[in-house]
């Protein structure tokens, strides 16, 4: 299908304003190989919007309303294709083959080690050095309920990136009326191999324009974390949260913990972390966290089948980049809520194993949740 602008695509229809509401599609721009990027619009009857890549189904705008009604972008975006082809903060994109990191850029399965890139120090990050954000997804419409879906799809070849196996994933983007924009995962695998899949959004629910998420007021459904070594690789410990700065089952604002001499927190420059899961059994769709924004009265909820999620307070954020709004993003701009199993699995046996075998499906759902203090 070939991408013009203002091309509809899939079931559209207008609001009471004239704004279109459905699925569109326009051209983006171009890579530096050549290979064009275009750019999807979901919006819904209430006017919340999401858009979207076929580049690494990067989600460049969510415009969602504040209390008075008045909508702008709650997540980071990048300025232009060029920032997007480079994206070191992976803004927005989906993340495989395997999420978080891999410590020592190895795992051992079935016997066999398997080495990959060490593109984060000596650890592996975000599935090496060209993950599925840097791939060119395959988009189509398709109906979800009373939900408008987009349905991406990518196959990644045997040894790509030292991982094992073809495997071929699909992704759902859905937006419904009720302001709920939901991730759905499905993969399969010709061969043993390891998966962890996530969406790396970064979310200011002031706007993206609007500096630190720092006053934002966040809570994690989780009685335990995995404690990690100064390369951000899990310890093997999974620890309680009580008398620490990541104890978020009650709500607090980002910058309570932030500021914490903890020596957790000093590891990581802030919350980098992931927190296990109050999950009643696996696989179930749980509570993982809200966040609030006292000033415009935007909430964001997330629910998810996955058993942990990485708190990520944009730490490494150094002014670098700037987006659409032509305002540079700084340390704590925004923050990620990375639902996923748990960083080096593969090297942490009990932890939730994130082996997939032939013949055997990975599902994982996530939704985030949009609504006022009105």
């Amino acid at each position: 299908m070939t991408a013009t602008d203002g091309t509809r695509f899939g079931q559209t229809g207008t609001d009471q304003n004239g704004d279109t509401i459905g699925l569109t599609h326009r051209t983006f721009g171009t890579l530096s190989d050549g290979r064009m990027v275009t750019e999807y619009r979901m919006r819904n009857a209430g006017g919340l919007e999401v858009r979207f890549l076929d580049l690494g189904g990067i989600v460049t705008t969510m415009l969602v309303a504040d209390r008075q009604g008045r909508f702008a972008n709650v997540t980071l975006d990048q300025a232009d294709m060029a920032g997007y082809e480079v994206n070191p903060g992976h803004f927005g994109a989906l993340i495989g083959r395997f999420a978080n990191r891999i410590g020592g850029a190895s795992f051992v399965l079935g016997g066999k080690t398997y080495p990959l890139a060490a593109n984060d120090g000596p650890n592996t990050l975000h599935g090496g050095l060209k993950g599925f954000d840097r791939a060119i997804w395959s988009v189509k419409s398709a109906q979800s309920g009373h939900a408008l879906s987009a349905v991406l799809s990518h196959v990644s070849p045997d040894g790509d990136e030292g991982f094992p196996g073809m495997l071929k994933v699909e992704v759902v983007y859905s937006l419904n009326d009720e302001n709920e924009f939901r991730i759905d995962y499905r993969a399969e695998t010709t061969a043993e191999t390891v998966i962890n899949l996530t969406n790396h959004a970064y979310f200011n629910l002031a706007g993206n324009d609007q500096g630190s998420v720092l006053d934002q007021i966040v809570s994690i459904n989780a009685d335990l974390y995995t404690p990690v070594d100064n390369g951000g690789i899990p310890t093997g410990e999974i620890a309680p949260v009580d008398g620490t700065p990541l104890d978020l089952r009650q709500a607090k604002p980002i910058a309570a913990g932030i500021r914490s001499a903890h020596p957790q927190i000093l590891k990581q420059r802030g919350y980098d972390h992931n927190w296990v899961l109050n999950q009643p059994s696996p696989h179930t769709m749980t509570r993982a966290a809200t966040a609030y924004d006292p000033i415009s009265g935007r909430i964001m909820e997330v629910d998810t089948t996955e058993p942990g999620v990485q708190f990520y307070t944009g730490n490494y954020l150094g002014g670098g980049t700037a987006g659409t709004a032509g305002v540079a993003y700084r340390q704590a701009d925004g923050f990620c809520f990375e639902t996923q199993h748990f960083p080096d699995s593969p090297n942490q046996p009990h932890f939730p194993t994130t082996v997939l075998l032939p013949g055997h499906s990975f599902r994982s759902s996530t939704v985030y949740r949009f609504k006022t203090d009105a």
